[in-house]
């Protein structure tokens, strides 16, 4: 479906969660810390975002993974002004 949407010239951006994976919250009603559980949470989104970015790629459409925590090599660092522009850009 993103293919389709991309080959009709729209300006695809998807927010991935995590929750299939982990659930912070619930963690934390268990007694793990909370911001340990939130940071958890966070790194199963980019997970999911990973693997969206790779079936993206397999089917030959353009995609990036932006995260506000900062893994190098890993993702691009989530900037808007630079989410805008490669959505311009087409990536």
């Amino acid at each position: 479906e993103v293919k389709e949407l991309v080959e009709l010239g729209v300006q695809v951006g998807v927010v991935i969660g995590g929750g299939n994976l982990f659930r912070g919250a619930g963690l934390a009603e268990a007694g793990m810390n909370r911001v340990v559980g939130d940071h958890m949470g966070m790194l199963a989104t980019v997970m999911n975002g990973l693997a969206m970015r790779d079936a993206l790629h397999r089917a030959y459409v353009n995609a990036r993974v932006m995260s506000a925590i900062p893994l190098k090599g890993v993702c691009d660092d989530y900037n808007w002004a630079d989410a805008i522009r490669e959505l311009r850009q087409g990536r």
